[in-house]
């Protein structure tokens, strides 16, 4: 009876001080407690000069999109954020966007440090995602975080509100051989809707698409500061293709949206879906 008294304390031990199966706790990033800004945002300066300062700061640009009238998004990556997309389920962090709005004379970048919380979760390296935000810093002078905002601490789990998906969620679009599901995305409608291919390994794939013209037009409805949304994006992976499940990518990428502003787009997640599913049927 002592021994398994004696055995009864040592588990409880065990178990209480998170010595079980918790593992070691990530390093701290001194961001704890705090609100991270979604965007980078500064002023204006055109396309042609914001794609120089991107490869003067190291990085390669896929692609440029209009998600909106006067306004373009540069989709660009690097070596670092490869690696780091290259591992199992994390492909969507291999990409960062530059918004250039000729319109409201202003550019607005994705956070890498917000985004790469949020799409990396327990595997977030803050020393990689840091490094990004510095040298676009470095050679972007003068940028001062969003309005739209979210806790460190509450990215790698979040979601807009009880019920609703997380990232894990991801939307399955087609099932089938990598270079099969390839093909097909990259032939529908003779091509025109693939705006780039990113190849991350031998067994992941990320493809930057279009959706259609009325769906994606809720940009323009909620907010044209956030058309960095756009274009979406669909990973091929181990005979998968998927995306983010798009009432979790939409709420993250629009932090301040109130539910009644969610509501007035309530029926984009479904066309969003449809639209990507179309090339794999």
């Amino acid at each position: 009876m002592k021994k398994l008294l004696a055995s009864l304390v040592v588990v409880s031990l065990f178990i209480l001080t998170g010595c079980s199966a918790s593992g070691p706790e990530a390093p701290k990033t001194g961001l704890e407690g705090k609100e991270i800004s979604a965007y980078l945002q500064g002023s204006f300066i055109d396309v042609k000069e914001a794609q120089s300062k991107l490869k003067n700061a190291g990085f390669e640009v896929l692609a440029t999109y209009k998600p909106v009238k006067k306004g373009t998004t540069i989709v660009f990556t690097n070596e670092a954020l490869k690696a780091e997309a290259a591992k199992p389920g994390r492909a969507h962090v291999a990409v960062l966007r530059l918004f250039v709005d000729k319109k409201e004379k202003t550019i607005s970048f994705t956070n890498p440090v917000y985004f790469g919380k949020a799409f990396m979760q327990a595997q977030y390296n803050h020393a990689v995602f840091n490094a990004q935000k510095e040298a676009i810093n470095k050679e972007f002078a003068g940028l001062k975080g969003s309005k739209d905002k979210l806790k460190f601490d509450n990215l790698s789990e979040f979601h807009f509100m009880m019920g609703m998906p997380y990232y894990k969620d991801a939307d399955e679009l087609g099932l089938g051989a990598n270079e099969e599901l390839l093909a097909k995305a990259k032939t529908y409608k003779k091509g025109k809707l693939l705006i780039f291919e990113l190849k991350l390994s031998d067994r992941t794939t990320l493809l930057g698409y279009d959706l259609g013209k009325r769906t994606k037009k809720f940009v323009k409805k909620i907010g044209r500061a956030n058309a960095t949304v756009l274009p979406y994006c669909i990973s091929i992976e181990n005979g998968k293709a998927s995306s983010l499940e798009a009432k979790y990518y939409l709420a993250l990428s629009y932090p301040l949206l109130t539910m009644g502003e969610f509501m007035t787009i309530g029926s984009v997640p479904g066309a969003i879906v449809k639209d990507l599913r179309k090339p794999f049927k």
